[in-house]
């Protein structure tokens, strides 16, 4: 019972030794001490047999004790190694990751750089001129082979800016839209060399190459070749290099974008050549360029004279492409030029359909011609200001520049601070006959709208007299009316007949010979060719407003608010009849409508200077 009590104490003992060694080292020697005590009294042999044995575990315990010291200390190293070997390990696992990372990045990047050439190179649509072959005598003189490409590179940068404005109506995206490049060899397989390749592979480039050659007579002869360009020929004398190459970067042009060469020869009054090439490239064309090139052979037969045959191609052009907006415009121009402008009234509604309304699909710019037959004059001063912009200010209508029909504009909105500004801008073509011929009208018109009769005639006799170029009379039908009222003004009225009797059959020069005749104080035929002049194109405007001041004139009050209120119906844009009927309903006393309508005028024509001047003396009056 005792030595089970031991043992228990013993076992005790032994667990706190183990955990807390140097408390369980002195508390042994305690209790060995006080057992010893205890059973010296009943047993000393029992007493000194347990003080060995407690010694002895005493000693054990010593033992122990170190060696737990011992252990502490490796464990403690063991730890420390432990850390360092983390931080290691966790410093490895950063670079290894970054390492990573940047492999990853320059996979990324090399992939992406593959990824944008073959882009590149899908979409892909120059023009690449490679070096050509020359004589060594040329060579000498430093006409290389890199030398002669150049050239051609030049007139082919020449051709493709001309024909710019004519690309970039048709949305085309081809290899003359893009850029034109000489190829320069590389060494080695770099990016660049990459890119070619893949290119050459994959893209949409047109590649010309070629040679120069000595003739047996002393002359050159130019050799020019490429994608879908037959090889041709070109032969001169050896001083005539550079003519040679203008001809063969004609010829290249010509046959890799019929289109676009047939409106450059247009653009350049090359109408017979244009005739020509676009009938022959109409047969074996692309169905996606044949209304294109209806539309150049059509602009070429109208230059020169032949409208009702232009009509007939625009018309066949708008068969094929329905939504061909500079058609639609040209197919206004043909009736307006034939005299009916009433049909070309028609052909601008059929535009306006074809584009979904207006503003629609189509730009509005090509609405130019029913804006000025409707006398739209807002919605035309905008459309041609942006077309302007949009051209570096020249426009791309055919027909002078854009100052042409913006001072034609400034005028007809009786602004003629503005309109003399514009003027200032039309500067001498010796290539654009319209420049000097409409320059004249625009002076004759703005003289006429300040009072110098004189100058007027003047000027209005000058554009009469040149008013016969063919290209001229196409883009700026009826104008010649004008020349009517000037000569009228100046009392030369058997000069008016004489104009209006050969102008032809419009509505300006219908109105203008009915307001020659109530002049002259014949009132009845007046009236009769005002009818006439309804009649020719009952949807416009002017002969209503014409009419609608005659009879104010005759104080026929009722029958003039009538034929204003006609007017401003069918030319909700223009000014003057709001007011001229502002003008009638004063003179009833009718103030408040009367005023009404100069507002409504004024916010069309902000700048005129005789509607202001009639407001503010109506509004005197009133108060």
């Amino acid at each position: 019972m005792g030595e089970g009590l031991l043992g228990g104490f013993l076992g005790g003992e032994q667990e706190t030794l183990e955990t807390e060694p140097r408390e369980a080292l002195a508390g042994a020697e305690a209790f060995a001490s006080a057992i010893a005590a205890k059973l010296a009294g009943s047993d000393p042999g029992v007493a000194r047999k347990t003080e060995e044995f407690l010694h002895d575990q005493a000693q054990l315990l010593r033992v122990q004790k170190k060696h737990l010291e011992e252990e502490h200390e490796l464990r403690i190293a063991h730890l420390r190694n432990q850390l360092r070997e983390e931080r290691v390990r966790r410093a490895g696992l950063r670079l290894r990751l970054g390492f990573q990372l940047f492999l990853v990045l320059v996979a990324t990047v090399i992939g992406a750089g593959i990824l944008l050439l073959l882009r590149d190179a899908f979409a892909s649509r120059e023009v690449v001129v490679e070096p050509f072959d020359a004589p060594p005598a040329l060579v000498a003189q430093g006409a290389t082979g890199k030398v002669i490409a150049a050239g051609l590179l030049d007139e082919l940068h020449r051709l493709q800016s001309a024909t710019r404005t004519a690309a970039s109506k048709r949305k085309l995206s081809n290899a003359w839209t893009g850029e034109i490049k000489l190829a320069v060899p590389e060494a080695g397989i770099s990016f660049g060399e990459l890119s070619r390749l893949l290119r050459a592979r994959f893209g949409h480039d047109l590649h010309i190459e070629g040679e120069v050659v000595d003739t047996a007579e002393g002359g050159l002869a130019l050799t020019v070749r490429g994608d879908g360009v037959p090889a041709n020929r070109f032969v001169g004398k050896a001083t005539d290099l550079g003519k040679i190459t203008n001809d063969a970067a004609e010829y290249v042009y010509a046959k890799s974008e019929p289109v676009l060469w047939a409106y450059y020869l247009t653009s350049h009054g090359r109408d017979d050549e244009a005739m020509r090439f676009s009938r022959a490239a109409f047969a074996s064309a692309d169905n996606a360029d044949r209304p294109y090139l209806l539309n150049t052979w059509g602009n070429a037969t109208a230059d020169i004279g032949k409208p009702r045959e232009a009509l007939e191609l625009y018309l066949a052009a708008l068969k094929l492409k329905p939504d061909y907006w500079i058609a639609h415009n040209n197919v206004m121009q043909s009736y307006w030029a034939l005299g009916d402008e009433e049909g070309a009234w028609k052909a601008g509604e059929n535009l306006r359909r074809a584009a979904g309304g207006r503003p629609g699909r189509s730009p509005e710019t090509y609405y130019q011609n029913v804006d000025v037959l409707t006398w739209n004059l807002g919605s035309w001063w905008e459309s041609q200001v942006a077309d302007a912009d949009a051209t570096g200010g020249v426009g791309s209508a055919v027909g002078g520049t854009a100052a042409i029909t913006l001072t034609d504009i400034a005028i007809r909105l009786h602004d003629l601070a503005t309109a003399k500004i514009r003027l200032q801008a039309l500067k001498p073509d010796p290539d654009d006959a319209s420049v000097a011929i409409m320059g004249s009208f625009l002076r004759g018109r703005l003289a006429a709208e300040s009072g110098d009769v004189a100058a007027a005639v003047h000027e209005m006799e000058a554009f009469g007299a040149a008013f016969v170029d063919p290209f001229v009379v196409f883009n700026f039908p009826g104008y010649n009316c004008w020349t009517a009222p000037a000569e009228a003004a100046a009392g030369h009225l058997d000069k008016a007949d004489a104009v209006l009797n050969s102008a032809g059959t419009f509505v300006d020069c219908y109105r203008f010979r009915a307001d020659i005749l109530d002049g002259r104080g014949d009132w009845a035929r007046a009236q009769k060719a005002y009818a006439e002049a309804v009649a020719l194109a009952p949807d416009l405007p002017a002969a209503y407003y014409s009419w609608g001041l005659a009879l104010a004139r005759h104080d026929d009050l009722a029958g003039a608010e009538a034929k204003l209120q006609a007017a401003n119906e069918r030319g909700p844009g223009w000014a003057d009849p709001l007011k001229s009927w502002g003008d009638v309903l004063a003179r009833e006393g009718r103030t408040k409508q009367a005023l009404e309508k100069y507002d409504q005028a004024l916010k069309l024509a902000p700048n005129w200077t005789q509607l202001k001047d009639a407001r503010e003396a109506l509004t005197k009056q009133r108060t």
